[in-house]
């Protein structure tokens, strides 16, 4: 995906609910959506435990904002970045939010950037609660971002076999509503379309949480589809359909 330059995004990181170790793969990852013109991350740092976002902080020019704990059981850092995510809001000069938390306490966050026409990306780990992922335009998880010390060897998604995508029940639901609704008299469907239409269904849908960096290589590793490379105009576009007898 070539990303679009011109979109203006704010990324706002809640230092409590990340690991430092993310953040060069968060960086690029967002990169694929627009540039980051606001990078802020909020913690109270004078806990030892964020000592080791500092290194990182200064290498990638993360603005980082100081907000102490009033009262034992109860987060002002997320209350912080929740008045700044609004304040940056009112402001319009940006096209989308990047949350990066597994807290679920930023639904309402997202939902109500969402109602103001401002794209919401969320980053968060595989424990993330469904609410708050689904309240995302996408949510991506933050074990598949590459760069990151949480795509070692053991931690990292494995590529799934033929056999194991073809007993995922909701996966393939997915791809066939998908296909249909995107498809022509013939039956072929625009990769690109199917994308956008499991995407919207399903915002923490990721072809890499099945070990495939592609949403092509997960649609023919499951081995029920065929596809077509089509060329229109001066590029190559991917066509997708259900193999004879597949379904």
């Amino acid at each position: 995906m070539a990303a679009d330059t011109t979109t203006k995004l704010a990324v706002l990181i809640d230092a409590d609910n990340a690991r430092p170790a993310i953040v060069e793969g968060l960086l690029a990852e967002i990169a694929k959506y627009g540039t980051a013109h606001v990078k802020r991350i909020y913690g109270d740092w004078t806990k030892p435990d964020l000592n080791g976002w500092k290194e990182v902080l200064l290498r990638l020019s993360i603005q980082p904002i100081q907000q102490f704990r009033y009262t034992v059981g109860k987060n002002a850092t997320d209350s912080a970045m929740i008045i700044d995510a609004m304040d940056l809001l009112y402001t319009e000069r940006f096209d989308g939010f990047c949350i990066v938390s597994s807290d679920s306490d930023f639904t309402r966050l997202a939902s109500r950037i969402r109602e103001s026409g401002r794209i919401v990306y969320g980053f968060g780990e595989r424990k993330t609660p469904e609410p708050f992922r689904t309240a995302c335009d996408k949510f991506i998880y933050t074990e598949v971002l590459a760069g990151s010390a949480e795509t070692e060897p053991e931690t990292a998604p494995k590529q799934r076999s033929a056999k194991e995508l073809r007993s995922d029940a909701h996966l393939l639901s997915l791809l066939r509503h998908a296909i249909e609704a995107a498809s022509d008299d013939t039956g072929w469907a625009s990769l690109g379309a199917i994308g956008s239409i499991i995407n919207k269904q399903s915002p923490d849908f990721d072809s890499r949480n099945y070990g495939y960096a592609k949403l092509s290589g997960l649609v023919n590793g499951i081995g029920l589809f065929e596809t077509e490379e089509r060329h229109i105009g001066n590029g190559k576009h991917l066509y997708v359909r259900p193999r004879a007898g597949s379904r």
